[in-house]
C-alpha cells in the first residue's frame, strides 16, 4: 500500500470555493507562493465531480504538488448532499486523477470500511474527526478512529477556553511518545482560542497543520494564511524545544505584538515563537494552567488583565506592585515574575517633547496603562489631572498618586502642557471614536493607542496645531524592554520598528 510522503510539508492550505475557476486560481496562486501541499474541498463545488478534472489539470502542470482530496457530507459538517457510496466513489476518482491522499470523516468511514480498504490500495487515507462544538475527552476519540484502518488520523476540535488547547497539546505529546511511528496523527483545536495549537502541533509531533489561502477565508474556524504561518511564526523551524511567548488580551486580534516580537527573535537567531492568546476576563486562571504546562517562558499582558494578573504571580517587581499593574511576565526557576515596562514607554517619548518636572499633564484613563502613566508622571514631578468617562474610577487613581480628578467636561475646558490618552477609545476596529471630539485642551497629545497608527484623536490634534506622539513610540519602547527581559540580549529596535510599520 502507498504511504504518505516522508517529506510532506507541515502546512496544508485548505481550498474551498463554490466556483471551479476560483478554486483553480487559488491553487495556482498558493503554489506560486511556495505552498505545495493543498487540500481541495470538492464538497464546496456545486457539482463536486467537476473537482476531479481540476485536480488532474492542476497536477498536470504542477506535478510536484501534493493534493489532498476531501468531500465531506452535509450531515458531517460538509456540503456534499450525496450518499456515502457516492462520496467514496468520488474520492476514488480523485485518487485516479492524481490526489496523493484522501480525507474521509469518521462518520462515513465507519460505515464504509470496505471502501476505505479499497481506496488505500491505491492512495493513503486520512480518517478524520471534527467537533465544531467543544473539545471532548480525546483518548476515546482516537480509539474510535483507530477502529478503522487508515494511514493517518486527524482530530480537530473547538477550543472554548485555554485548557481545551492544553488538553490537545498534552494528548499530542503523549501520542507522539507512545505511537508516533505507528500512527501518524494530525491534531489541533479550532477557533481563535485554539490558534496556538495550529502553530505548535507539527513541532510537537503532529504530521501537519492547516492554513487558509492568502486573501480568502479558510474552511474552518481559526485558520490563518499559510504565508503568515511560514514567515511570521516560522512553523517549519519550531520543535518541542522552542520557547513559547505570547500576548494575552481580550480582544487580541488587533495586536501587533506577534509581528514585532517574532521579527526580533528572528533577528537575534533565538529559537522562540510569540503567539496571540485570546483570554477573556473569566479565563485568566484557566490560561495560567495552559502557560504552566505548555510551557511558556513569558508573555505580555494587556487589556483587560494588567491588574488581575498580579494575583497569579509569585513575585512582582516593586514599581509594578506600587502601580498595581503588570504588563510583562516571565518564568524564572519555575516561578512567575512580573514587572511593568509601560513606565519607560510613557516617560521616554514624552521627555523628547517637554520637561516633565512641573509640567501640567491631563491623563485620560484609569486602567493598567493609565496607572503606569500616572505613577511615572507623578515620580517625574509633573502636575497630573486624571479624567475619564467614569469620574469615580478616575478619582480612585487620582488619590493613589496625589493627583486631581476632573470630569471630561472640566478637562475639555482646561489648558494643559500635555494630554496622555490611556484608554482603548479609538482603537481598531472602533477607529471613529474619541474622548475629545471637540477642542483638545493641550499643546502635546500622546495617544497610547497604536492601532491605527494615526487615531482620530491624533488627526484632530494635528489639525489643531498640537505636537503629537504616536502610540507606536510607547509600544516600541515597552516592547524592547520586554524583549531584553525575556532574552537577556539587546533589543533589535530598528527591526522591531520596521515590523510595526510594515504590518
Amino acid at each position: 500500500m502507498p504511504a504518505l510522503p516522508k517529506s510532506l510539508s507541515r502546512i496544508c492550505v485548505a481550498l474551498g470555493s463554490a466556483s471551479p475557476a476560483t478554486l483553480a486560481q487559488a491553487a495556482e496562486r498558493e503554489f506560486k507562493d511556495g505552498n505545495t501541499f493543498l487540500e481541495f474541498r470538492l464538497d464546496y463545488l456545486p457539482v463536486p465531480e467537476n473537482g476531479i478534472a481540476l485536480i488532474e489539470a492542476f497536477l498536470k502542470t504542477r506535478p510536484e504538488a501534493n493534493v489532498l482530496a476531501t468531500c465531506r457530507l452535509s450531515g458531517h459538517s460538509g456540503h456534499f448532499k450525496g450518499t456515502i457510496d457516492q462520496q467514496t466513489r468520488l474520492l476514488a476518482k480523485a485518487a485516479v486523477a492524481g490526489a496523493f491522499a484522501l480525507d474521509l470523516e469518521i462518520e462515513s468511514a465507519e460505515r464504509a470500511t470496505a471502501a476505505v480498504e479499497s481506496m488505500r490500495e491505491r492512495t493513503p487515507v486520512v480518517v478524520s474527526y471534527h467537533n465544531f462544538e467543544s473539545t471532548p475527552s480525546l483518548e476515546p476519540v482516537l480509539r474510535r478512529l483507530m477502529k478503522v484502518r487508515a494511514d493517518a488520523y486527524k482530530i480537530a476540535t473547538l477550543a472554548r477556553k485555554p485548557t481545551d488547547s492544553l488538553r490537545l497539546v498534552e494528548f499530542l505529546k503523549q501520542h507522539h511518545r507512545k505511537e508516533h511511528h505507528k500512527t501518524p496523527l494530525i491534531a489541533f483545536t479550532m477557533s481563535e482560542q485554539g490558534l496556538c495549537t495550529r502553530i505548535l502541533s507539527p513541532g510537537l509531533g503532529g504530521l501537519f497543520t492547516y492554513a487558509a489561502p492568502g486573501g480568502a477565508d479558510g474552511t474552518a474556524p481559526g485558520q490563518i494564511p499559510a504565508r503568515v504561518m511560514k514567515s511570521l511564526y516560522r512553523i517549519d523551524k519550531l520543535s518541542k524545544e522552542s520557547r513559547v511567548y505570547g500576548v494575552i488580551a481580550d480582544p487580541v486580534g488587533h495586536s501587533k505584538s506577534p509581528q514585532v516580537h517574532n521579527r526580533a527573535f528572528q533577528a537575534r537567531w533565538i529559537d522562540a515563537v510569540y503567539l496571540p492568546f485570546h483570554v477573556t476576563q473569566a479565563q485568566l486562571g484557566d490560561f495560567m494552567k495552559l502557560a504552566a504546562k505548555l510551557p511558556m517562558a513569558g508573555f505580555s499582558v494587556t487589556i483587560p488583565h494588567k491588574q488581575k494578573i498580579m494575583r497569579y504571580l509569585n513575585h512582582v517587581e516593586p514599581l509594578a506592585k506600587r502601580i498595581g499593574a503588570v504588563n510583562t511576565v516571565w518564568r524564572k526557576a519555575g516561578r512567575w515574575r512580573g514587572t511593568n515596562t509601560d513606565v519607560e514607554g510613557v516617560l521616554k517619548p514624552l521627555s523628547r517633547h517637554l520637561r516633565l518636572a512641573h509640567a501640567t499633564v491631563l491623563l485620560a484613563g484609569y486602567g493598567g496603562a493609565a496607572r503606569a502613566a500616572a505613577f511615572a508622571l507623578h515620580d517625574a514631578g509633573a502636575e497630573v489631572s486624571i479624567t475619564g468617562r467614569d469620574l469615580r474610577r478616575a478619582s480612585v487613581l487620582a488619590r493613589a498618586v496625589n493627583a486631581k480628578a476632573v470630569s471630561l467636561a472640566q478637562a475639555s475646558d482646561g489648558a494643559y502642557d500635555a494630554l496622555v490618552h490611556a484608554t482603548p477609545v479609538g482603537m481598531y476596529p472602533k477607529v471613529d471614536e474619541s474622548l475629545f471630539p471637540e477642542s483638545i485642551p493641550a499643546d502635546v497629545v500622546f495617544d497610547m493607542v497604536y492601532n491605527p497608527y494615526e487615531t482620530r484623536l491624533l488627526k484632530h490634534a494635528r489639525q489643531q496645531g498640537c505636537e503629537v506622539i504616536h502610540g507606536a513610540d510607547m509600544f516600541l519602547e515597552q516592547a524592547a524592554q520586554q524583549f531584553e527581559i525575556w532574552s537577556g540580549e539587546s533589543a533589535p529596535r530598528e527591526v522591531m520598528q520596521k515590523a510595526l510599520e510594515a504590518w
